[in-house]
């Protein structure tokens, strides 16, 4: 089993609101929209998003959060505490980072099947993999 700092350094997918990494010359306000989205109730939507995701994973994956020896925690738990904390969630030989006030997730060394079943998942849950 792979360890988180392991991982860290494996090539790694984004799952964003975003359909994909907007350039550094974009004539567009990237960073002004990017805020507009941290704000109140748009980064609350976005997170509700990210756990519906990794939720719906756990259908499918075993899943543990990294600092803990819980593997498949209840829903609530992995809900309240991608809300609250960076948390490194492990399924197999992948890892995906959750930051409570970002727009994105970042999914680590995932395995075709796993990449495949995150970019349906994500899909559905208006989301993009790239």
């Amino acid at each position: 089993m792979k360890t988180v700092e392991e991982l860290l350094q494996c090539p790694y997918w984004i799952v964003d609101i975003l359909p994909s990494q907007v350039p550094e010359d974009s004539p567009g306000q990237y960073f002004a929209v990017e805020e507009y989205f941290l704000q109140g109730e748009r980064i609350e939507e976005i997170k509700q998003k990210h756990t519906a995701l990794i939720l719906k994973l756990n259908c499918y994956r075993d899943i543990a959060i990294s600092d803990e020896a819980v593997i498949n925690p209840s829903p609530k738990h992995i809900a309240d505490e991608m809300k609250k904390r960076y948390l490194y969630i492990m399924t197999g030989e992948s890892m995906i980072l959750s930051e409570p006030d970002d727009t994105h997730l970042t999914v680590f060394n995932p395995d075709p099947r796993l990449l495949e079943l995150i970019r349906q998942i994500a899909s559905g849950e208006g989301l993009f993999v790239w």
